[in-house]
């Protein structure tokens, strides 16, 4: 009874529980929530008290005191933090309803293809624990080709590639489902740390995540720049020599240098992906192209990078930040028709 009252107060919401950024969408409204998936807490009597969640939390990240952290309970798209993960996802669910605890909303959440069952059932508790009714879990890649736009209920192949904060998702995808995935343990976060290696190996500098992240939006690129520089930008760090903060200038080659590696892991996850397709549907690939989607896929000529490595026609999805949230919110608004892409458990 209790159940079914609380059903009609609340509000169902698919979320997209990323690495970096947490999106919720509720159904009939859209997305309505989008905050970093931060959360800083400190010990008191051994229990781990939150401070602060989302944008809040971000800004006190490398900044904190030795009474309280700021940590991402969400590595490589799954939990990492059982406990902190809990009180972020409360959190958001109760940001979004502005009511008490008496709303139990059904909520979709996506998870990476290559979760494992132990690691799908600790996101299920999680959102359990936080107070939903209902909690369905859709792969990745399928919310991301729906949030796209792409047309996967046809009997033609598509391909999505989705660059998240810590996995990217490449799949092919007909009739509905997925036909082959791969799912890759590189994105934003092994973007960041390739940075902040590269300054610290070549410009004896050592940089925070959040400067990493700076330096990645305002001049990261997937290619050598032409003219064998392109843009610069002055940076602050701490010099590993004399142990002093100094200020440097880097360039976009550089950026290229250092994110080599992580572009190179991208670009070869997709290989394997086209070298493993049945071939009629590698055909209706070469006839389509690839759909980048995820915040990865806004890196500076990344797309030109894979048309280089694999002659198809590469596109960005619109909103592609907001793919992963929009398809989830789709597989809510028609659960019949997308019923066998969902697992209630």
């Amino acid at each position: 009874m209790f159940g079914a009252l609380s059903g009609l107060f609340s509000a169902d919401m698919a979320m997209d529980l990323g690495t970096a950024n947490t999106l919720v969408y509720v159904k009939g409204k859209g997305i309505i929530l989008n905050e970093p998936s931060v959360v800083a807490y400190h010990i008191r009597d051994g229990k781990k008290q939150v401070l602060a969640v989302g944008e809040e939390a971000k800004l006190m990240i490398g900044r904190t005191p030795g009474s309280i952290e700021a940590i991402r309970p969400m590595r490589d798209g799954v939990i990492a933090d059982f406990a902190v993960a809990e009180e972020m996802i409360k959190y958001f669910i109760r940001k979004v309803h502005k009511r008490g605890s008496f709303a139990k909303p059904r909520v979709i959440v996506c998870v990476p293809y290559g979760a494992t069952p132990v690691e799908k059932r600790a996101i299920r508790q999680s959102v359990l624990g936080a107070g939903a009714r209902i909690a369905g879990l859709i792969a990745e890649p399928i919310a991301a080709a729906i949030g796209a736009g792409m047309p996967i209920t046809d009997p033609t192949g598509s391909m999505v590639v989705d660059i998240g904060g810590g996995t990217t998702e490449v799949a092919v995808l007909s009739l509905g489902d997925i036909v082959y995935a791969r799912s890759v343990r590189v994105g934003g976060d092994r973007m960041d740390e390739g940075i902040i290696s590269y300054l610290r190996r070549q410009h004896n500098i050592l940089i925070g995540e959040s400067t990493a992240e700076r330096i990645k939006t305002a001049i990261g690129t997937a290619r050598m720049p032409d003219d064998g520089r392109g843009a610069s930008m002055l940076i602050r760090g701490r010099d590993l020599l004399n142990g002093v903060p100094k200020e440097t200038e880097i360039t976009q080659a550089q950026i290229a240098e250092a994110l080599a590696e992580p572009v190179q892991q991208i670009c070869e996850a997709v290989m394997t992906a086209l070298e493993s397709t049945p071939p009629d549907l590698a055909a209706d690939i070469v006839d389509r192209g690839v759909m980048l989607t995820g915040g990865g896929a806004l890196l500076g000529e990344l797309d030109l990078a894979l048309r280089e490595q694999t002659g198809l026609a590469i596109s960005i999805a619109d909103e592609t930040l907001n793919c992963v949230a929009l398809g989830t919110g789709k597989a809510l608004e028609y659960e019949k028709q997308l019923a066998h892409v969902l697992d209630f458990g």
